[in-house]
C-alpha cells in the first residue's frame, strides 16, 4: 500500500490553473529563440542543483553552481563530500533532461538505481550506491532527541519499490502531472529505499515525473530551487512531509496537505521564473545598447552577461561564441580595458564578474522585476 493521491480541492484546481497558465506563457516565450535562452537554462539547472543539494547541508555558491553545470572547476578549497554530491547531482539532473526526450523509456528499479548510483557513487562505499538497504533507518530529530521518522522494513522495501514503479507506470494516468510528481516524491521519500540520498533522489524522480510529462524542459518545471533556497522553505518543505509522514511509514494518511505544499512551491517557483525570464530579457537589451555605446562586437554582449551574473570564463564564453582562444582572450582584454569586467580567483578557476557599470545596470533591473512581492496562490484576492 502507498500514499494515495487525495481528492483535489477547488482550490487545488484553481492553482493548477494557474501554473498552467504560467507555463502556457512560458512556452510561447521559448518558441522564440533567444540568444540568452541558453544562459538562462544554465542558471536555473545550476540553481536547482545548488538547491537540493544544499537542503542535504552541501552548500556552493551560485557562482561555483553555475560553472559545475558548464562543465568548469570549482574551487579547491570545496571539501570533498561537497564536491561529490553536487557532481553526483549535477550528473543525474543532466540525464533527467536527456531522458525527458527519450523514445524508449521505462520506470523500473534499474533506472533508479542508475540515477541513484549517480548520485552517491563517490561517497562512503558502505552506503552501496544504487543498492536497496537490508537495514532499518530513520531520519534524526537531532542529537539525544528521537527519530522523527521511521521508515518500512527493509523486508518491504522492494515490494512498495515495485508497486510505486508500477504506479509510476501505468496507473493515474490522468491524474494532473504535478500532482503526479508530488506523489511520487511523497512516496519515495517516505519508502527511504536507499541508506542514503533519499531526500536527492526523490526530488530527482519529481522533476522526472515533470519532464516525461512534457510538461517543460526540466530546468523550467523544477522547485528544486524553490524547496532549497532559504533555510524558510527547507523548514516549511520538511515540516509539510512530518505533517503527513506522522513519524512512521502509515500509507493510509491522508497527502492532501503536502498536494498544497508543492502546488504553493510549484506556483511560487514558476512566478521566479517568469521574473526571471523578464530579467533576462531587460538584461541582454540593456547590455546590447551598452556594446553598441563603446563600440565592441555584438558577440561580447553574452560575455557581458555572464559577468553580470557573476560566471563569465573564458573557456565557456569561447565554447558558446565559437572563437579561438585568441580571440576570447582578446574580447576580454578589451572588456577589461574598459572597466567593464574584473577578474575573480587566478588559473582554472578565474571568473570574470561585472564592474559598478554592469553591477549598475543588474541592480536597475532587479529592482524592476522584483517590484511587487511574490503571490501566495491559495490566498484568494
Amino acid at each position: 500500500m502507498l500514499f494515495a493521491t487525495p481528492q483535489l480541492t477547488p482550490d487545488d484546481l484553481r492553482v493548477l490553473d494557474e501554473i498552467e497558465a504560467l507555463r502556457t506563457a512560458f512556452r510561447h516565450q521559448l518558441a522564440q529563440p533567444r540568444r540568452w535562452e541558453g544562459q538562462l537554462r544554465r542558471s536555473l539547472t545550476a540553481a536547482a542543483v545548488r538547491g537540493s543539494t544544499h537542503i542535504e547541508g552541501y552548500t556552493i555558491s551560485a557562482e561555483e553552481a553555475e560553472t559545475l553545470v558548464a562543465g568548469g572547476d570549482i574551487s579547491a578549497e570545496t571539501d570533498e563530500a561537497t564536491r561529490n554530491a553536487v557532481t553526483g547531482y549535477r550528473d543525474a539532473l543532466t540525464y533527467i533532461q536527456h531522458a525527458s526526450d527519450f523514445q524508449i523509456f521505462a520506470w523500473d528499479h534499474t533506472l533508479l538505481s542508475a540515477l541513484h548510483f549517480m548520485m552517491l557513487r563517490a561517497v562512503d562505499k558502505r552506503v552501496r550506491p544504487g543498492e536497496y538497504r537490508t537495514s532499518g533507518v530513520w531520519v534524526s530529530g537531532g542529537p539525544n532527541r528521537p527519530p522523527i521518522y521511521t521508515a518500512p522494513d527493509p523486508e518491504q522495501v522492494p515490494g512498495l519499490m515495485g508497486e510505486l514503479l508500477h504506479w509510476l507506470a501505468e496507473e493515474e494516468l490522468d491524474t494532473p502531472a504535478l500532482v503526479r510528481a508530488s506523489m511520487a516524491h511523497l512516496n519515495l521519500v517516505s519508502i527511504h529505499p536507499w541508506r542514503d540520498g533519499n531526500g536527492r533522489m526523490s526530488r530527482a524522480v519529481h522533476t522526472l515525473v515533470l519532464a516525461r510529462e512534457g510538461i517543460l524542459a526540466p530546468e523550467f518545471s523544477s522547485i528544486e530551487e524553490w524547496l532549497g533556497a532559504d533555510e524558510y522553505n527547507t523548514r516549511e518543505y520538511y515540516g509539510a512531509l512530518r505533517d503527513v509522514q506522522a513519524g512512521s511509514w502509515q500509507p493510509e494518511h491522508d497527502a492532501g496537505s503536502w498536494i498544497r505544499f508543492c502546488l504553493t512551491a510549484h506556483h511560487l517557483q514558476a512566478q521566479e521564473v517568469q521574473r526571471r525570464f523578464e530579467a533576462a530579457a531587460r538584461l541582454w537589451f540593456r547590455l546590447e545598447r551598452l556594446a553598441s555605446e563603446h563600440r565592441l562586437d555584438e558577440r561580447t554582449v553574452s560575455a557581458l552577461y555572464a559577468a553580470t551574473e557573476g560566471h563569465l570564463r573564458r573557456t565557456t564564453y569561447q565554447a558558446e561564441e565559437a572563437l579561438t582562444r585568441d580571440q576570447a582572450l582578446a574580447d576580454l582584454r578589451t572588456l577589461r580595458r574598459l572597466d567593464l569586467i574584473e577578474p575573480v580567483g587566478h588559473a582554472r578557476t578565474q571568473r570574470y564578474i561585472g564592474g559598478s557599470a554592469l553591477h549598475k545596470i543588474r541592480s536597475a533591473v532587479q529592482a524592476e522585476v522584483h517590484a511587487d512581492l511574490y503571490r501566495e496562490p491559495y490566498d484568494q484576492p
